[in-house]
């Protein structure tokens, strides 16, 4: 979205807004249940739907932040895989289930299973293939470290 065309948008607008922002301030102030975060959430809708904001380049913003957080994470994950794989403990539990804990990565996954669920530092980042190098190298060396029973 062009800055100049909000710009633009604003001086043309900015009675509007502002009334929309006081009775948004207003409403808020006033009405005590949750009724209020509706009225709010109508005002603001309406305001960006009179902007010419539509829903799908709302979507389409929402999901651009949702993949990049998402790549980041998981480079940061295979990142800190490598630098705590000595780090890292093995745990063997029933039926092939496994899991693999370091500081602030954890892996659980089934040894018939090509694929292993990655939380990095308590968020999910999904299901990753084991097919993955630095999984991988990262599975093996936990495997080589201390065996712990599972829990």
């Amino acid at each position: 979205m062009n800055i100049e065309v909000i710009k633009e948008f604003v001086m043309q607008n900015w009675l509007v807004i502002v009334v929309a922002l006081i009775i948004l301030f207003l409403v808020l102030n006033v009405v005590k249940t949750m009724l209020k975060w509706a009225i709010a959430i109508i005002i603001i809708a309406a305001l960006l739907i009179y902007s010419g904001i539509s829903i799908e380049q709302i979507k389409q913003t929402v999901t651009d932040v949702q993949s990049s957080t998402m790549d980041t994470l998981k480079k940061e994950a295979t990142s800190i895989m490598l630098k705590e794989a000595s780090k890292a403990t093995y745990s063997a539990g029933q039926n092939g289930e496994f899991t693999i804990t370091s500081p602030n990565v954890e892996l659980k996954g089934n040894t018939k299973s090509d694929k292993v669920d990655v939380t990095f530092r308590g968020i999910s980042v999904g299901e990753w293939k084991l097919d993955n190098d630095t999984i991988r190298t990262f599975v093996e060396q936990a495997q080589k470290n201390k065996t712990a029973p599972a829990s």
